[in-house]
């Protein structure tokens, strides 16, 4: 769904200026070549975030800790 409206929107663009939509066909790969390694920088960012809430919580889970389950 989201692939078809992107479509009707370039299309859109297309009929309203075509140039700006040629421009915008061309320089898509481009700019998603530059956004890859920021990223990789949010998923390494997100990993270290994980490990340390993982050793924060560890003394926790040692001494057997469980998060209460609500009642079904």
């Amino acid at each position: 769904m989201k692939t078809l409206m992107i479509v009707l929107l370039w299309c859109l663009l297309f009929v309203v200026a075509w140039p700006l939509a040629l421009a915008v066909l061309v320089l898509w790969p481009v700019l998603w070549l530059i956004s890859l390694p920021f990223r990789a920088l949010g998923i390494a960012v997100d990993a270290v975030f994980a490990l340390l809430k993982a050793v924060l919580f560890l003394p926790a889970r040692l001494l057997g800790y469980r998060p209460a389950v609500p009642a079904a």
